[in-house]
Order: C-alpha cells, then structure tokens, then sequence
C-alpha cells in the first residue's frame, strides 16, 4: 500500500491473499471489513508485536491446532498483537460468528492458554470464559487442561491446574469457565471476557455482568464468539445490527472487529462452493463436507425438520415458530393419481375429521395406506355465512364446481351432511377408525355412534397434541419420499402451504436455548384468511393409519402349491 503508516503484517497479507486467490468464498461483511483494515493502517502508526505474536500462535501446537488456519492467525494478530501508538489493543472487542463446526471452541481455548501464559505480560490477566450452559462454559478449560495434561514435564513450570482453575504461574492470571446461572459473577476480575455462543442470550443481563468486570487490568477485551440462532430481538441481533451499520459506513474509528461469515442469500445454499462463505475452515474439513452434504440433503426435502442447516451451519436467520410443513417441490410432488375408483373398492382406510367452527370450515379425510404408499381423499365444507369469507384468498367457488369443497349456505354447516358423506364412503370402503379433535368430539359424537363409531367400540379416538407429535415426523418423512398420492387436489395443497410447524413447546433448556425436546406441533400461520382444516384432517388420519392392515398380496392358481 502506497504513504501507507503501517505497513500490512504478514497475517494480514496472507489472509487477503486468499481473498483474492477465491472472492466467491467471502462474503460481503468479509469485504467490507477488509477496507475498513486497509483504511486504518494506511491512516494509523500501529505497533504489531510480532515477537508476541509468533509465541501465541507457537502455542497452538500443544492444543493440536499446529500453526492453525489463515483466519485464525488473522484475527490472533489484529486482535491480540496490534496496538496504537499509545500501547492500548486497536481493537478491544470482536465478534467470531460463523457456522457451526468452523472451530470457534478451539480458538477460545487458544487465546486463553496464550493470555495466561508468560507471553503475555500483563499481570493477573484473567480470562473469563461465560456460555449459556455449564458444559460449554468450561469446555476451553478442559480442552486447555488436557493438553497441559498431555505435555506436563514442560507445562507444570509455566502453569498449575485443578479441575475448574488453570493459572498462569509467571503472571498469576487465571482462566475460568462460568455458566449463564454461575454465582459470583459479580466477582470477576477479568483482563479478558469471552462468551460463546451468544445467540443463546434471551436478554444483555448476563453479558452486562461480564462486562462490567472489565477494566480492573489493562488492555480490557471482549470477546464474542457464535454461530446463528432462534432467539429473537437478544443480545446478537443487536450486535449483527451494528455491526452491519459500522461495515457499511466503513467506520475506521470503531475499536471493534466483526468478524462475519455467512451466506449473502439463502439461495447461495444450494451452491455447495459457497459453503466456504460461512465457514472459512471448510477447505481443510473434507469430513465436515461430507457432513453438510447429508444435512443439506435433509434441509431441501424437509427444511421445517433441518433448519440447523440454514440457520447454524450457514448462519441465515430464521424464525423458528413459523415454519413450512414442507419445500414446495414436496407438496407438489402430491399431485399424483389416485388409484381408479373401482379399484380401491373395499380399501382399508382411516377417517380424520377437522374443523375450528362448524360456522367456517369443516374437512374429511379419507387415508389409505398400501405398503409406503399413502392415498388421501379430502373434502371440504365451507359455510357461506361465515363472518371470515369475504377474507378468503382462494378461488374457492371454483373448487365447488370441481365438487373439491361444498358451499353450505346456512348459519353452520350441519353435522348431517358430514355423517352422509361418512355413510356413502362406508359403501365404497371400509373404515376401520374415526380420528377426530377432542375439543371437537362432542358436537358429533351422537352422529358417529349412529354409524358404529364411538369409543366403546375402539374405532373412534380423540386426537391430543402428543399424538400429533408422534404423526409429525411421518407426515414429514411421506413428503420427503414423495409417498403421498392426493391426485389433483389444490384445496388440499393450498391448506398445507398454510400450515406452519411449531415447536410443542415455547420453553428452552436453561443451558443450550434450544428446543426443549424437538417435537413440532401444526398451527395456523394465518388465522382468517387461510384455513387449514383440510390438512389437519389429514394429519388426524394418520394418527390412527397403523389400523390399516396391508393387504394380502394376490396369487395366480399356478403360483399356489399347496403342501400336506
């Protein structure tokens, strides 16, 4: 760089070669962050500590890590070994936020070995280590631990360790890990706080108690190191917003350095040679390819079952209460035919009833099930007096006259004309079980029991929220496989791709802000102006399908021997 201040270091030199060497591999926060560097140290006399430097990333080799990765190196030099001229760190807070898998961990435990070692030569520099859960908090502790462990006729004289403290012996500085519900944090004496996986954070109180700790030693940092997550308006949403905003105004004055790597567009998910975008150690990580090949795989066909891909691996953020029952290309997929109508007489099949109000909506589905394959017939009722109809964004007077939904000009759809089209059905085929809400057993238990289905005979069965969890993860996997045959039914596909998954329950684990137990339940992403209950008829079919019995397969009179 020309009447440069400061001339570029060698990790910096390496890094943006590399930059150069493959652009489609970083992202645009990449980029911009690169002219911001250029900026300050063509306009700023910094002093790089090389001689600290070069015994900080000499340590790497005792973690495992060798020398490390380019982008390793990069941040350790700007962000641990650049100083203004007045000797305070140029930056003193960093973000680290990539896809999961790029060795964030590992980088924390590095620092922390190299800021209580005698490299450094601040006294009692402590290093505080916080994360949302226990086992990710002491993580660097013990990942620092085992490698002392491992080298421990040369460490015992420059370190001393227990199970919760290692302590640099020269300095007296400390590293500790401490959970998001620890006591004492109002304690810390910290030189340096490092908090990982930050997206876990709900709200700033805890990452406000680190903080505040700083400032008792000298060269204060702060160290933020995540990959995406579910949690809305918290403590990283705030941080990615400003560090776009100081990105794009290329403010050289900021002592922060965000470190972003993500995808540009969810769309770029689909180009395997921009996963390098969101996680700079993928080139030297054939494994973790190997990897995100399944997972993508498994995000395509079902993303409202995958979103780790998206959101964790490839650092896109995603709302994790509103999710798509299924890809596009899966619900289309449905449109396959139905078997004649003479040759499904006398199937085995199941019937699921649905509705919100017998004055909106009301729904019927017939389940067939015949080895993996699932056949569905879906009718529907609409209430022409409905108070919601005029919200309707449907062409359902259309799919009257197709004779795919009924128009009932009443004040409610009367549950007679349910229990007819129940009785016509009985004449083609036989229902072996009536799955039904609880809530909305009540209304028709009278007119189910007419036709022989009640619970005392153990062919009606009220469908509770746990039943629909267990069917979920089969519906899922029937579009994943393309399994379902629902002949040209849009109102069907139409109330699908209303439908959203929702996590069966609002609370996260106190130590990972993740799912309390994976299960999804299906809700309404809008509640008037598009309906659902054909599709919830069908999710309530398939609750009770396993009392479909496969049938016998047939045999010509000359495949039959019969033996004695």
């Amino acid at each position: 760089m020309e009447n440069c201040k400061t001339p570029l270091p060698d990790f910096v030199v390496e890094y943006f070669q590399l930059m150069d060497a493959e652009p489609q591999h970083f992202c645009k926060q990449q980029w911009q962050l690169r002219k911001i560097i250029e900026s300050v140290f063509k306009h700023e006399r910094l002093r790089i500590d090389t001689e600290r430097y070069e015994k900080y990333i000499g340590l790497g080799k005792y973690l495992g890590f060798g020398r490390g990765y380019e982008w390793e190196r990069y941040l350790t030099g700007l962000f641990l070994c650049t100083y203004r001229e007045d000797g305070r760190p140029r930056w003193n807070r960093i973000l680290v936020y990539m896809g999961r898998g790029g060795g964030k961990s590992g980088l924390i435990a590095w620092w922390a070995l190299a800021l209580i070692s005698p490299y450094n030569p601040v006294p009692e520099y402590n290093v505080d280590v916080g994360a949302f859960n226990e086992e990710q908090a002491l993580r660097p502790v013990i990942d620092v631990r085992k490698a002392l462990n491992r080298h421990e006729t040369k460490m015992r004289k420059f370190f001393k360790w227990t199970l919760e403290c290692i302590t640099g012996k020269q300095t007296g500085a400390e590293l500790k890990g401490y959970a998001n519900n620890s006591r004492g944090l109002d304690g810390l004496r910290p030189g340096i706080i490092m908090l990982d996986e930050i997206h876990a954070y709900e709200n700033n109180a805890t990452i406000e108690v680190f903080k505040s700790a700083l400032g008792k030693h000298p060269d204060p940092r702060q160290a933020y190191f995540t990959t995406e997550g579910y949690t809305q308006d918290g403590p990283l949403d705030d941080m990615i917003k400003l560090a776009n905003k100081e990105l794009t105004a290329k403010d050289t004055s900021s002592a922060s350095l965000w470190y972003i790597c993500k995808l540009d567009r969810e769309e770029e998910a689909h180009d395997e040679d921009l996963w390098h975008k969101a996680n700079p150690s993928l080139i030297y990580k054939p494994d973790l390819v190997d990897t995100l090949r399944e997972q993508y795989r498994d995000w395509k066909n079902a993303p409202g079952h995958n979103l780790d891909f998206i959101c964790k691996r490839m650092n896109i953020k995603k709302n994790r209460q509103e999710l798509a029952v299924t890809a596009r290309e899966k619900l289309m997929a449905t449109a396959k035919e139905l078997p004649d109508p003479n040759d499904m007489q006398g199937w085995e099949c199941t019937a699921g009833i649905d509705f919100s109000k017998t004055t909106d909506w009301t729904a019927i589905n017939l389940h067939f099930r015949r080895g993996e394959e699932r056949y569905d017939i879906n009718h529907a009722w609409i209430c022409a007096q409905s108070a919601d109809l005029w919200r309707l964004r449907c062409p359902y007077q259309d799919w009257a006259e197709q004779g795919l939904v009924t128009v009932v000009d009443e004040p409610e759809i009367p549950q007679q004309l349910l229990m007819d089209y129940l009785t016509e059905a009985m004449y083609r085929y036989t229902i072996k079980a009536v799955a039904i809400d609880d809530y909305r057993y009540a209304l028709l238990a009278k007119g189910l029991e007419s036709l022989g289905f009640s619970k005392a005979q153990k062919n009606l069965v009220m469908v509770r929220p746990s039943d629909i969890m267990r069917v979920v993860p089969i519906i899922d996997r029937c579009f994943s496989m393309e399994l379902f045959h629902w002949g040209e039914n849009p109102v069907l596909r139409w109330a699908t791709n209303n439908t959203s998954l929702i996590p069966s329950k609002k609370s996260v684990l106190a130590d990972s802000g993740e799912l309390q137990n994976g299960n999804f339940l299906y809700g309404k992403q809008e509640p008037h102006a598009r309906k659902t209950d054909p599709f919830m008829a069908l999710v309530a079919s398939m609750v009770v399908e396993n009392q479909i019995m496969d049938p016998l397969p047939d045999f010509d009179d000359e495949e039959m021997v019969l033996t004695f």
